[in-house]
């Protein structure tokens, strides 16, 4: 994950992950990729079949982004999913759980 200029698509995403990441972007795994202002999201992922880009723009607030030191920060699928609703990933609320069977 880490922050770029938006206007690029697949394949500058794809280099930016292959050069900038030394991460191989046809390997499986999503790569996301937020603007500067924070209220943008891309995603590139390989199926192994071909390259998809995914573009999220939420209407208000920003995308919760992690510091990455070295240009990169791995997510859980939760985490993931949290993030793309624009939810704080880093400390969901959890509902409680009850203490007895009866």
């Amino acid at each position: 994950m880490g922050h770029t200029d938006m206007r690029k698509g697949m394949q500058g995403l794809a280099l930016l992950v292959q050069q900038g990441l030394q991460r191989n972007p046809h390997g499986g795994d999503l790569f996301v990729f937020r603007g500067r202002a924070g209220a943008l999201v891309k995603i590139i992922w390989h199926d192994g079949i071909g390259m998809s880009l995914y573009a999220k723009r939420l209407e208000k607030g920003r995308f919760i982004w992690p510091s990455a030191k070295d240009g990169m920060v791995s997510l859980t699928p939760a985490q993931l999913a949290c993030l793309l609703e624009g939810i704080d990933w880093r400390n969901p609320q959890h509902t409680a759980r009850p203490t007895s069977a009866g």
